[in-house]
C-alpha cells in the first residue's frame, strides 16, 4: 500500500510538472509568435517606407505641354526599361486620352543637370476615355536617368 501511494504521488507530481511545462511552453510560443508578428509588420513598413523614399528621390519628372493637355492628353505610370543591348533607353508611358487624339508627340529627355540627352517622336492615336501603354525607344546612347526629366510636346 505504501508503494502504491508512493507511485500515485510520483505520478501526480509528474503530471503537474508536465502540465506546467506544457502551459509554459505554449505561453512562450505564443509570446514569441506575437513578437515575431510585430517585428515582421514593423520591418515590412520600414522597407516599404524606404522603397517609397527611393522611388520619390529617383523619379523621372515628366512635364506634358499645355497644348497637349488642352488636347486631352494625360500621363500615368511610367517604366524605364532596358533594351536587349543592355541600355536604359526605353520609356514605357501610360497615356490617358480625355479627348479623341491623333497626332505625333515629341518626347525630350534631360539629365539631372537639365541637359538634353535624347529625343523621340511617335504617332499616337486614342479615343476619349481610352488609355494604354506606349513604348518610346530612344537612341541606344540615350541613358534615361533617374532624377532626370522628360517633356512631352
Amino acid at each position: 500500500m505504501k508503494n502504491r501511494s508512493l507511485i500515485i504521488l510520483i505520478a501526480l507530481i509528474l503530471s503537474v510538472n508536465i502540465l506546467s511545462c506544457s502551459k509554459i511552453k505554449d505561453k512562450t510560443k505564443m509570446s514569441i509568435n506575437k513578437s515575431g508578428e510585430t517585428i515582421g509588420k514593423s520591418t515590412t513598413e520600414f522597407i516599404e517606407g524606404v522603397g517609397e523614399g527611393i522611388n520619390k528621390t529617383l523619379a523621372l519628372d515628366i512635364h506634358v505641354s499645355e497644348p497637349l493637355i488642352d488636347k486631352g492628353i494625360e500621363t500615368g505610370k511610367y517604366l524605364i526599361e532596358i533594351s536587349d543591348e543592355g541600355d536604359k533607353n526605353i520609356l514605357t508611358l501610360y497615356i490617358i486620352f480625355n479627348k479623341d487624339f491623333n497626332e505625333t508627340i515629341f518626347l525630350k529627355a534631360y539629365d539631372k543637370n537639365n541637359l538634353e540627352i535624347g529625343r523621340v517622336n511617335m504617332q499616337i492615336t486614342g479615343k476619349k476615355n481610352e488609355a494604354g501603354y506606349y513604348d518610346f525607344i530612344f537612341d541606344k546612347r540615350t541613358k534615361l536617368e533617374n532624377k532626370g526629366s522628360l517633356t512631352i510636346e
